[in-house]
């Protein structure tokens, strides 16, 4: 009786932060590069733009659009628009190269997105800290937002 009494609170405590380790949004050992040309070859097998978001674990704002991207009409939005890529940045000590050839959409913060054609052509940057607030906005600013940006990236795109 009394070893349950600390033996499952502690076991719920572990669950609890196992469920949390797999619910982090961003793969921080991962070949960014590897999985962005990866997903440019499954873009152009789709007819479609590589979405790259640019993140950090450690990062609520991160974190939320993440979260807002998986529901409703967010997930639909993502699902017949992009290929989404998720590239960690640490804490501002990963794969930054790879953000500067972009023209470092993460200078006026975290998340921030690149939108590219299969080709790999730069079609849309956030450049001023766009998303740097998105725990603050609502599933309907994200989803206008992102509705916004497959607009610009249409009139960008090659035609």
């Amino acid at each position: 009786m009394r070893l349950s009494r600390f033996l499952i609170p502690a076991v719920l405590a572990l669950a609890a932060a196992l469920a949390h380790a797999d619910a982090l949004p961003y793969d921080e050992t991962a070949d960014a590069r590897a999985e962005l040309q990866h997903a440019l070859a499954t873009a152009a097998a789709k007819k479609r733009p590589v979405l790259v978001i640019f993140g950090a674990n450690w990062c609520p704002d991160c974190r939320a659009l993440d979260a807002s991207l998986k529901t409703g009409a967010n997930a639909e939005l993502m699902a017949k628009e992009f290929v989404i890529v998720k590239v960690d940045v640490g804490r501002f000590d990963r794969n930054l190269p790879l953000a500067e050839q972009y023209g470092n959409p993460t200078k006026k913060g975290i998340p921030a997105a690149v939108v590219l054609s299969p080709a790999g052509q730069l079609l849309y940057a956030t450049r001023a800290g766009e998303l740097s607030n998105a725990r603050r906005m609502s599933d309907t600013g994200v989803h206008d937002f992102f509705s916004q940006v497959v607009a610009t990236a249409a009139q960008q795109a090659p035609k």
